[in-house]
C-alpha cells in the first residue's frame, strides 16, 4: 500500500500549518533582508558572510524572544551593531524601520490552489490549523486570510514541539495515527509531528526560512511528499 493510499484509508483529521503553507510569508522577510544587505554595503564582508551572521543572531533571538516582525527587526539591529562594533544610531534604526515597512503593509497572499482545496477537504475531514509566532501578528493574518470558516479550531503557539502535538491530540481527542500534519517546515511541521505519532505531509516552499530546514528520513512511510498544495486532493 502506498503512502497516498494509506492517507485515504486512515485520515480523519488534517492539521494545517499557516505561514508558507497556506500563504506566502518568508519571501517578504527575504526581500527585506536583501534590501538590508544592500544598504549595509560592508567594506570587507560579502552578502553571504553577513547573512551567516544574521542567521546566527536570528537563531538565538528565536530561542530567547520567539518569532515575528518585532523579533526580526531586533535581529537586524543587532546584526548592524555587531558589524559596526557600536550601538545603532537613531537614523540607522529609522532606516531599518523604513526597510521593514513591507512586513507591516504586506497583505495575506494565499498559495495557489489553497482556497479551492480547503473547500473540498473541509467537506470530508475535520480540519485544524496550527501556527506559531507572535500572537497578535498571527491573529491578524488569520483574520485576514478568509479561510477560518474551514477549520474547527485554530491555534497559535509559541513553538511547535513534540509536546505541542501531543497536547493537540489530547485537546481534540483524536488518534495520532488518524491525523496528518501538513506543512512546509521539516523542523516545525514534520519531525515533531512524526515523533508524536502523527503522519505528515511535506509541501516544500522554496522560500522557507533557513532556520526551519532539517533532514527528513526518505524511507519514512508516514511522510507524504507533495509538490504543491492542490496535490492534496489526489490523496485525501
Amino acid at each position: 500500500m502506498t503512502v497516498g493510499e494509506t492517507a485515504r484509508r486512515q485520515a480523519q483529521v488534517l492539521i494545517f500549518d499557516a505561514d508558507d503553507t497556506l500563504w506566502e510569508n518568508n519571501v517578504v522577510f527575504e526581500r527585506v533582508i536583501d534590501d538590508f544587505l544592500e544598504w549595509l554595503d560592508h567594506p570587507t564582508l560579502d552578502r553571504a558572510e553577513i547573512r551567516t551572521i544574521l542567521d546566527d543572531i536570528e537563531r538565538a533571538n528565536a530561542v530567547a524572544h520567539g518569532y515575528g516582525s518585532k523579533v526580526f527587526l531586533r535581529s537586524l539591529a543587532e546584526c548592524l551593531e555587531r558589524l559596526r562594533e557600536r550601538p545603532a544610531t537613531d537614523s540607522e534604526r529609522k532606516e531599518i524601520d523604513r526597510l521593514s515597512v513591507a512586513l507591516i503593509e504586506h497583505r495575506v497572499e494565499l498559495m495557489p490552489g489553497v482556497a479551492d482545496a480547503l473547500d473540498e477537504l473541509a467537506g470530508r475531514y475535520d480540519l485544524l490549523l496550527l501556527t506559531k509566532g507572535d500572537q497578535a501578528e498571527q491573529q491578524r493574518k488569520l483574520d485576514a486570510c478568509g479561510l477560518l470558516h474551514h477549520f474547527r479550531a485554530a491555534h497559535i503557539v509559541a513553538e511547535k514541539t513534540v509536546e505541542t502535538y501531543r497536547w493537540l491530540v489530547r485537546e481534540h481527542g483524536f488518534e495520532p495515527s488518524d491525523a496528518w500534519m501538513i506543512g512546509n517546515s521539516p523542523k516545525s511541521d514534520i519531525l515533531p509531528a512524526r515523533a508524536a505519532g502523527l503522519n505528515a505531509v511535506f509541501i516544500p516552499n522554496e522560500n522557507t526560512w533557513v532556520l526551519e530546514d532539517d533532514e527528513l528520513d526518505p524511507t519514512d512511510a508516514g511522510v507524504l511528499r507533495l509538490a504543491a498544495f492542490r496535490d492534496l486532493l489526489r490523496h485525501f
